[in-house]
C-alpha cells in the first residue's frame, strides 16, 4: 500500500512539475526591482495592487525570487507608503501564466488566495509582470515593469 501511495505521490510531482515554465522560472531568479507601474487612466484613477497598496508603491519595491523552491521576497519602501514585506511563493506556467502567493508568514499551503499575471517581454535583464484588473467598469492592464539589480 505504502509503495502504490507513493507512486501515486510521484505521478502527481511529475505532471504539476512539467507543466511548469523552468527557462522563464530561472530567468526570473535573482533580486529585481519595480521600475515602474503603467495601466491606462493611471493619472486618474487609483488601483490597490496584491491588496496591499496603491500601485505606485511598488515603484522601487525590492523582489527576490528563488527558482529551485518557488519561494522569496517583496518589500516595499517607498516614501509616503505603508511599509511591507513578506514572503511569495510563485511559479511560472508554460503558457507564460505567474502565481503569486504572498504569505506574510503563514505556510504557503494554507494561503487559499493568490494572484494571476502573465509574464511578457522576458530578457536576462527585465521583464514584465500583467494583470488584469477591473477599473471603473472596464477591464485594464496592469503592467509592472521589473528591471535586474
Amino acid at each position: 500500500m505504502k509503495k502504490v501511495l507513493f507512486l501515486c505521490m510521484c505521478v502527481i510531482a511529475l505532471a504539476s512539475c512539467s507543466s511548469l515554465d523552468q527557462k522563464s522560472q530561472v530567468g526570473i531568479k535573482g533580486n529585481w526591482t519595480i521600475s515602474s507601474v503603467t495601466y491606462p487612466g493611471s493619472d486618474y484613477i487609483k488601483v490597490t495592487s496584491f491588496d496591499v497598496a496603491d500601485s505606485q508603491c511598488f515603484v522601487g519595491s525590492s523582489w527576490k525570487f528563488v527558482s529551485n523552491n518557488n519561494t522569496g521576497e517583496m518589500t516595499l519602501n517607498k516614501v509616503g507608503c505603508p511599509a511591507f514585506s513578506s514572503p511569495i511563493i510563485w511559479s511560472v506556467t508554460k503558457d507564460g501564466s505567474f502565481t503569486l502567493k504572498i504569505t506574510e508568514g503563514e505556510k504557503g499551503k494554507r494561503v487559499t488566495q493568490g494572484y494571476y499575471l502573465k509574464v511578457m517581454n522576458q530578457s536576462e535583464s527585465s521583464f514584465q509582470l500583467v494583470d488584469n484588473v477591473n477599473v471603473g467598469g472596464k477591464n485594464v492592464d496592469v503592467v509592472y515593469q521589473f528591471n535586474k539589480m
